[in-house]
């Protein structure tokens, strides 16, 4: 049996759930990534396009929409979100650095299996 195509949905899910999730905690308590953002000098406000960029690219991801392009910018914005938690006296805030650029690396392998075609490959007979 190839696993492929369950494993690339499964991934999908998965990323797409962490976004979701982002997207969610960002509305509920925006007040947090706000400070992220205003300690590197970012207006709060942009607090809201994060959130609708990762609830937009949770539901692409979970529809199976141009999986590649999102996936491929959704590493460009794990990297580039790392440096609000690149703080080295903060464990916990290191931690979520690292697991941001671990996250851009899931998405890039995501965006490489689909470009592949991995997902569209017909099942066994």
């Amino acid at each position: 049996m190839d696993w492929t195509r369950p494993a690339l949905i499964a991934a999908r899910t998965l990323i797409a759930a962490l976004f979701a999730a982002g997207a969610v905690q960002k509305a509920l308590d925006p007040d947090a990534a706000a400070g992220l953002l205003a300690g590197r000098g970012l207006p709060g406000g942009l607090v809201w396009v994060a959130a609708a960029y990762n609830a937009a690219a949770a539901a692409a991801l979970l529809a199976g929409w141009r999986v590649a392009g999102w996936a491929t910018s959704l590493a460009a914005y794990c990297a580039a979100t790392s440096v609000f938690h690149l703080i080295p006296d903060d464990p916990w805030q290191m931690s979520i650095f690292v697991k941001n650029w671990a996250i851009a690396g899931g998405c890039l392998a995501l965006a490489a299996a689909s470009r592949l075609g991995a997902e569209r490959s017909p099942p066994p007979s």
